[in-house]
């Protein structure tokens, strides 16, 4: 039986997780584990000192309910944290996921690597938080309107965490990983990515869906967890 450790993008907390954590009890008999970071959610009034606290938020939760054989996820802006909460939990990792997500890069940050300036401008203009974006961004992502209204109600984000450097301290590609391409988020992984799946100890799946995948196919984003969990 796998641990699995679930962690939401950014606004996101544990309740992103219900339909896909409820379709891998199910259909897998596996222990899930849904995470709200700190500054988000229910956590909201919990103020984070940075990227590094949303990397313990993940580390302490395994060590607290004593999993093994953990499968970490991370979809989006969690892929960052999560990848540094994964080698930090050593053997008890059987696994990392990052779903349509960014990966961490030794001393820089989640905005690093892509056009992300308005975001940075967003965050001063906002008081230090990162409000989740208009309706109309998220069209063209396999979203109905009810999902979409779900996440633009949520938790503005905390934006030191989103500018914090991430601090690895082993190369991430020689860690176990499946990488989840949602194609209608873009057909191309992002260069740190497409390095990373160079790397033996990782792989590439593709759903033909969009960025937030546990709201619009979580039976199809459960069956690739379920599958990678079963990888060597």
């Amino acid at each position: 039986m796998t641990d699995f450790v679930l962690v939401a993008g950014a606004w996101l907390g544990a309740w992103a997780w219900a339909e896909v954590a409820a379709e891998l009890l199910r259909g897998g008999g596996h222990d899930v584990h849904a995470v709200t970071l700190s500054g988000l959610a229910e956590r909201r009034d919990t103020q984070p000192a940075g990227q590094q606290a949303h990397v313990r938020d993940i580390v302490e939760e395994v060590e607290r309910l004593g999993l093994r054989d953990v499968v970490l996820v991370g979809h989006s802006y969690a892929g960052v944290p999560v990848g540094q909460a994964a080698e930090r939990i050593g053997d008890r990792l059987r696994r990392v996921v990052f779903v349509d997500a960014n990966v961490p890069v030794d001393g820089e940050s989640f905005l690093s690597g892509w056009p992300s300036e308005h975001v940075r401008r967003t965050i001063d203009a906002q008081g230090g938080y990162w409000p989740p974006l208009g309706p109309e961004d998220y069209a063209g992502q396999g979203l109905t309107d009810e999902q979409i209204a779900r996440i633009v109600g949520a938790t503005p984000h905390p934006g030191v965490t989103l500018t914090e450097p991430a601090v690895l301290t082993r190369p991430l590609g020689e860690l176990p990983a499946t990488y989840v391409k949602c194609l209608l988020d873009g057909d191309e992984p992002m260069p740190a990515v497409a390095a990373l799946l160079r790397s033996d100890s990782w792989e590439l799946v593709e759903l033909d869906t969009g960025h937030w995948p546990m709201f619009s196919q979580p039976s199809a984003l459960a069956r690739v967890l379920h599958e990678a969990a079963a990888r060597p």
